[in-house]
């Protein structure tokens, strides 16, 4: 199974959506310095802030890619103060 993951940077003020089979080790990595040009080296520490699981792999590419479509922090808050949005958008992207 798959999620859709968002983390946080206090850093940089700024999430990070992706998708990934095996968070913990996809967070790790955000925080490792082994690739110190990439975007998500500038941001550490990196923190979980909302995950959306148990999805199969194009449903949580496609609700990666809307999110990232909204380009809204605001829409990503959301998310997290209102689950029903997580289901609706699990439901719309089956």
């Amino acid at each position: 199974m798959f999620c859709v993951y968002i983390i946080f940077s206090r850093k940089l003020n700024r999430y990070y959506v992706g998708t990934t089979d095996d968070f913990v080790k996809r967070l790790a990595e955000h925080n490792d310095i082994k690739h110190p040009g990439s975007f998500t080296s500038r941001g550490i520490p990196w923190e979980s802030y909302l995950l959306i699981d148990d999805l199969h792999s194009e449903q949580a590419y496609q609700i990666e890619e809307h999110i990232k479509n909204m380009h809204s922090k605001k829409y990503i808050q959301n998310l997290k103060r209102y689950p029903e949005l997580i289901e609706g958008l699990k439901s719309r992207f089956t």
